[in-house]
């Protein structure tokens, strides 16, 4: 179920213009899937306006504050920023502290921490990238995934000055405690138009998907559920669906950035599946260091 908050006129290269969906049309398109059909999870993405993310914050508190992941679509490609100050301060104070996972790239992790008065810190590597995660955790949500594919690094995670220099990637997942650094080869690839999006709703179905199973069962069949994924197992899996999604895209849709290829996992092909280079790290923090 979808409830549209913005039309986008756009292709491979650029955002033409956008159209934004009045707000209480966006409570109501939402309200009517929730009454009738149920949610076990809401994903957001572009929120485009004040007035939208008031209605938003609002409807999650009327439905219970069901398990909620918040891709925030703020920064443009090009660096623009697409929301309006004030709907960044309303996701930051009344979205944030009904998340299960915010999902930020590198400039949107950022504008967040700028909008609530801190000073984000310049990022020279990797452990840059955790203590951004770490501050943006202590600002409400329950897990944070700071997304570094905007951010080449070199073999040593540090950032990369070349294109000879690109070695890894890395997306850092923060819970308060805990940092999980996950690392991946760099693609040269530019197809990567809904990575973002992708990896966003991968992770969160995932989780909850787990979580629902637990719940709704009996003790004696949850305790010998050994299979049961936790948030990082879930993101894990999530990156590996995208980096796959991005090896198998294809070159010729349009001129730009190309999107991912999501189907993977059903074609057949005449090369053997695509091996993950995806790797993980846990490092014990201090929240909001």
């Amino acid at each position: 179920m979808t409830a549209t908050t913005a039309l986008t006129a756009q292709n491979t290269q650029s955002v033409v213009n956008v159209h934004h969906v009045p707000s209480s049309f966006v409570a109501q398109q939402i309200d009517a899937c929730i009454s009738d059909i149920g949610v076990d999870v809401v994903k957001m993405g572009m929120l485009a306006s004040v007035e939208t993310v008031n209605a938003v914050a609002m409807t999650m508190e009327r439905h219970g504050r069901p398990t909620c992941v918040i891709d925030p679509v703020m920064v443009a490609t090009s660096g623009g920023q697409l929301l309006p100050d004030a709907a960044v301060t309303n996701l930051r104070t009344q979205l944030l502290p009904l998340t299960t996972i915010l999902t930020p790239n590198i400039p949107e992790a950022k504008l967040i921490l700028q909008n609530s008065g801190i000073d984000p810190p310049e990022i020279l590597s990797v452990n840059d990238v955790v203590v951004v995660a770490s501050k943006l955790q202590a600002l409400g949500p329950r897990y944070v995934l700071v997304k570094g594919g905007h951010l080449p690094l070199t073999k040593g995670f540090k950032i990369s000055t070349s294109s000879e220099d690109n070695v890894t990637v890395v997306d850092v997942l923060h819970d308060g405690t805990t940092a999980t650094v996950f690392s991946t080869d760099f693609s040269a690839s530019k197809n990567t138009h809904g990575t973002g999006c992708s990896l966003a709703c991968r992770s969160l179905m995932l989780y909850r998907n787990f979580q629902h199973l637990l719940t709704a069962n009996t003790a004696a069949i949850a305790s010998n559920l050994a299979y049961r994924l936790p948030m990082p197992q879930a993101v894990e899996n999530a990156i590996r669906y995208v980096e796959a999604g991005i090896r198998t895209s294809f070159s010729t849709l349009g001129q730009g950035n190309g999107p991912i290829n999501h189907f993977h996992s059903l074609q057949i092909a005449d090369r053997p599946p695509c091996e993950t280079s995806v790797k993980q790290v846990m490092v014990q923090t201090e929240q909001g260091v």
